[in-house]
């Protein structure tokens, strides 16, 4: 009995240990699951009875200074399929549907299809699906009850109406809606909006139940960007310097246009460029013909990703270049401002100067002869500006180009401003400081020549320059505004009147000609750099040509800096860039209301308002048109005007030909001839030969060297007797200064 009370108690005892440690691994096991690891689990029951969709935040848009979009987010939306609702009942529906909807050939169908067979619940279809497509699929997916089998996502892209139009400004944007160039990277942060959420409770299929368990909090859209950029002002830079960039096979062409009073910037632009939907596209002709020619793909694909950067780059931001003699419009200002030189201040050229152990020569090497300082700079005289720079000093010197702000970044709201690569004062002798004193030897960032050019043409101010001129919120209330920042008093109100005229005097009688624009007073400087180090042996020196203007020189409004990076043809800036100067110069005063005023001479060249004769006699008719000033020519045996070309009220040169019609004869028409490389008298004879009335632009001199190099109608445009064509003319002389 007693060893049966020992074997019970002792089973007793085994079972009790057994149970107490089962109760014990129940009790570690619960503490380990709600308190050890109670946070990740509560995480993972949460995310099956919770689904938390993100809203995203509509990007600010981007206007231009008129209130056009330049840049803008729309809705857009990722198509996707939830296998686990999908059915074999249902699954060939879908997938032919989606295939045919997508236009998928039969490998990308076959993909669909293995996407609608997957273990997941999420299987993306297609991103950045267009609000009208995605109804399409929304009410294929109502009609058929696939509510549980295709679902929608939403989302922003970001759109850019017009396409390659300061590309270089406004950037673009990556696939995750960040800023990845221009404004759109700079100015990321304000543009960014914080995104929503929507919480939706899931039934145990993990599919969405009643609203009643949804929360939202709603996405808060980014801040709007108004940037001083004027559309029409922009457009016509960039067509130019790209007929420009073309004709001359260029490197690169850059122009900026700045309100010299504000320091906003009105247009920039560097050629070639990208369009902001498509950046990774090339858009130069020359890129692409190289590109064709490259068989090897590893070797293509390199060279593909570096003609790609070259068209991102900003180059009036980003880069640096001699400015050649640009610069003399600076040391002009210094010199006049210490009073080293007046303007009867004279030098006699012989076409070179010694400097130290060496010869340092002038453009001309015959030699200007004796000159006074508006002269010296009329004609770009390389060792007027030597023995000037040399009376000035290195000290004075210095302090002047400081003064400017050729030692620092000007702090333009734009990414990727380069810093300028300069001489310090000590580090200046007799040969760096003659050098410098004709645009040789310090590079800066085009940017800081227009800032500069800014200053001179303003008063004196050195003002920092600046794209984005409010930023505003979603319901359009102001966040910031730029006001105009003066770093500066650099020079004298009269010493900027003074150097202003000078200028002037650049395009109505130096190498500035071909800038000239009737009605305006236009002030500018020719400049020419060697690319120094840039040539393979035995080629022809590379250079980077420029022109710098003001306008109206008298009461200026407008710097604008232009600059053709490696033509193919040695001419300077005054041949290649002043031009372009003018068109954009012509066009920006009409866009900001700034009226023409024609001296004598000019006003005889006017275009006059052809007359309405419609209706009248002939004889009538002609009287008319007679006593306007203007030519007659009769089609017709008729009494009585029907038709005339020009019609009434348009302009026509001042001596143009005005066609009527008298009886129901057919309009005559003739083909535009091609003007391109005609002196002026030529193309008035070619005009009227073929019954066209031409308009004189540009550069008029009567000069064997002042040739068309452009017309408002192309060649072989058939057109009706009496059209008005301008012809624009400017001077092939090559100045290299």
């Amino acid at each position: 009995m007693t060893s049966f009370r020992k074997m019970f108690t002792s089973r007793a005892l085994i079972l009790f240990a057994v149970l107490a440690l089962l109760f014990a691994t129940d009790i570690g096991r619960l503490f380990y699951i709600q308190v050890v690891k109670g946070d990740e689990y509560a995480d993972k029951a949460q995310s099956q009875q919770l689904s938390d969709t993100e809203i995203e935040a509509n990007r600010g848009t981007i206007y231009d200074s008129e209130g056009n979009i330049l840049a803008q987010s729309a809705t857009v939306w990722t198509v996707f399929l939830d296998p686990s609702n999908i059915t074999d009942d249902n699954r060939q529906t879908i997938v032919d549907y989606l295939a045919g909807v997508f236009e998928y050939d039969d490998e990308q169908k076959q993909e669909l299809l293995e996407k609608s067979k997957a273990d997941s619940k999420y299987q993306r279809v297609e991103q950045n699906v267009e609000n009208r497509v995605k109804e399409e699929i929304a009410q294929f997916v109502s009609d058929n009850k696939l509510s549980l089998c295709i679902g929608f996502e939403e989302g922003t892209r970001r759109y850019y109406p017009y396409g390659t139009l300061a590309s270089s400004v406004i950037g673009f944007t990556g696939a995750d809606n960040q800023g990845l160039a221009g404004i759109e990277s700079y100015y990321n942060e304000e543009l960014t909006g914080v995104n929503g959420r929507v919480i939706t409770a899931k039934d145990a299929k993990s599919n969405s139940i009643s609203n009643d368990y949804e929360t939202s909090y709603d996405a808060q859209d980014g801040y709007s960007l108004t940037l001083t950029i004027n559309t029409t002002i922009q457009y016509y830079l960039e067509k130019e310097l790209e007929r420009t960039l073309n004709e001359y096979s260029a490197k690169g062409c850059y122009g900026v246009v700045m309100d010299c009073n504000t320091g906003a910037v009105l247009a920039m632009a560097s050629l070639p460029d990208y369009d902001c939907n498509d950046p990774y596209e090339i858009t130069y002709d020359v890129y692409k013909k190289d590109l064709d020619s490259i068989k090897d793909e590893t070797e293509k694909s390199e060279k593909q990703s570096e003609y790609i950067q070259r068209q991102w780059r900003n180059f009036i931001v980003s880069d640096t270049y001699v400015p050649g003699s640009v610069f003399k419009t600076f040391m002009a200002s210094a010199v006049l401002e210490e009073g080293v030189a007046t303007l009867d201040t004279t030098y006699t050229c012989t076409g070179s100067i010694k400097v130290d152990k060496h010869i340092m020569h002038c453009h001309y090497h015959a030699g200007h002869g004796t000159q006074n300082l508006t002269q010296g700079l009329e004609n770009s005289c390389n060792p007027f500006f030597i023995t000037l720079g040399q009376k000035l000093g290195v000290h004075n010197y210095y302090k002047y180009f400081n003064g400017f702000g050729f030692t620092e970044k000007t702090g333009i709201d734009v990414p990727g401003e380069a810093s300028p690569q300069y001489y310090e004062e000590d580090e200046y002798g007799i040969v760096e400081l003659s050098s410098a004193s004709f645009g040789q030897t310090n590079s800066l960032t085009p940017i800081q020549v227009c800032t500069g050019l800014c200053a001179i043409a303003n008063g004196g101010k050195l003002l920092t320059p600046y794209v984005v001129s409010e930023i505003t919120d979603e319901n359009g209330n102001t966040v910031s505004k730029t006001e105009p920042n003066v770093v500066r008093q650099v020079i004298s109100e009269d010493t900027s009147e003074k150097v202003c005229k000078m200028m002037q005097s650049v395009v109505d009688n130096g190498t500035g000609k071909n800038a000239y624009v009737a009605g305006y007073r236009v002030g500018g400087k020719t400049g020419t750099s060697t690319k120094l180090g840039e040539s393979e042996p035995g080629e022809k020196d590379k250079y980077i040509v420029s022109f710098a203007a003001i306008a109206p020189a008298d009461d200026p409004q407008i710097a604008m800096l232009i600059i053709c990076d490696e033509p193919n043809v040695d001419l300077g800036g005054g041949a290649i860039c002043a031009p372009i100067a003018a068109t954009v110069i012509e066009e920006s005063m009409a866009e900001l209301g700034i009226e023409p005023v024609y001296t004598d001479e000019e006003k005889k060249e006017l275009s006059v308002s052809t007359p309405a004769v419609i209706g009248k006699s002939s004889s009538e008719a002609q009287n008319t048109i007679k006593n306007a000033g203007l030519e007659v020519k009769v089609v017709g045996n008729g009494d009585k005007v029907l038709n005339q070309s020009p019609a009434a009220s348009s302009t026509i040169p001042s001596g143009g030909t005005v066609v009527i019609y008298t009886d129901d004869s057919d309009k005559q028409t003739v083909k535009v001839p091609d003007f391109t490389g005609l002196t002026v008298a030529q193309a008035n004879r070619l005009a009227a030969s073929n019954n066209i009335n031409i308009k004189i632009s540009g550069n008029t001199a009567n000069d064997a060297l002042v040739v068309a190099y452009k017309q408002s109608e192309n060649a072989g445009k058939e057109v009706e007797i009496g059209t008005v064509v301008t012809v624009s003319f400017k001077s092939t002389q090559a100045v290299l200064d």
